[in-house]
């Protein structure tokens, strides 16, 4: 099985982004999501939502689903947002309490960068979407252009040309561009469109260009320079081939222990009916990180 990196707890939204001098990259990654994501729908899920940094860009889509392993991110998220179309899910990525087929649209940013088994988490992705659905998915590109000159000068040992993925610290991993493309394939998506984004993460441009001007420029090589994969983020659009479902879907989740659906909500609790696991509601958010003990 594999193992799950969880930010309960963690100082993510201030020890990571505000005021961590991340401006530009905030920028960069929005300018690109934008261009990818279909801009209305039924309803999209972001995976690994955290906070609920990149949610005011899901205005045209009527429910949006904010899935996280961390209950503390999805607190922060409810606080901020405070909004009905938003349902805060607190799960696993591997095995998400999702009926097959249930949204339109997914995004995964800054995620995949902490996925031990890519292809299973991609499979599960692709088990959710609608026939037709957009996956949106950003990723570490191993073949980014410092590795690359680091690994030529001799002052990095790990080849950026190798197409297995590596991991460099526990749980982060960057991924060589043929080799995340292959992974999607088998998961069932077509690629439509890719992007370049963040080409100017250097600390020392950062602090003397402007953040509107360096993210303008980064939005107008995103999709110029896609074709070299050089930057250290790649974006990309593809979308699941598969049948249509023989009944419309209806209910929304499904057990994650057993794969029964529907669940049946009493109180607080939704109650599996074919194993009998119950599940906890906090605070507004839909625990499926663990069952309530009997």
């Amino acid at each position: 099985m594999a193992e799950i990196c969880d930010y309960q707890d963690s100082g993510y939204r201030t020890d990571f982004w505000e005021g961590q001098g991340r401006e530009y990259e905030d920028r960069a990654e929005r300018i690109a999501l934008t261009k990818l994501l279909p801009p209305q729908g039924r309803r999209l899920i972001e995976i690994g939502a955290g906070y609920g940094r990149l949610a005011s860009l899901y205005q045209g889509y009527d429910e949006v689903l904010l899935l996280d392993y961390a209950l503390s991110q999805l607190q922060q998220a409810r606080q901020q947002l405070a909004n009905d179309r938003f349902c805060y899910i607190a799960a696993d990525l591997y095995n998400t309490p999702l009926v097959d087929c249930c949204v339109d649209a997914a995004v995964m940013v800054r995620v995949m960068h902490h996925v031990q088994d890519p292809l299973a988490a991609l499979n599960e992705i692709a088990r959710i979407l609608s026939p037709d659905g957009a996956f949106i998915l950003e990723y570490a590109n191993k073949r980014n252009l410092k590795a690359v000159l680091r690994y030529l000068l001799r002052r990095q040992e790990w080849n950026p040309f190798a197409l297995q993925p590596v991991e460099f610290v526990h749980l982060n991993f960057d991924f060589h561009p043929a080799y995340m493309e292959s992974q999607l394939r088998e998961a069932g998506f077509g690629l439509e469109e890719q992007l370049a984004v963040s080409t100017f993460r250097l600390p020392l441009l950062k602090r003397l260009v402007p953040t509107s001007l360096l993210a303008g420029l980064d939005g107008l090589l995103q999709r110029p320079s896609a074709g070299l994969k050089l930057a250290p983020s790649l974006f990309l659009r593809g979308r699941i081939r598969k049948a249509a479902p023989v009944a419309a879907v209806e209910a929304l989740f499904r057990c994650p222990t057993c794969g029964a659906t529907p669940l049946r909500p009493s109180g607080a609790v939704l109650i599996c009916l074919g194993c009998g696991r119950r599940w906890a509601i906090q605070d507004g958010i839909y625990n499926f990180r663990e069952p309530i003990a009997p």
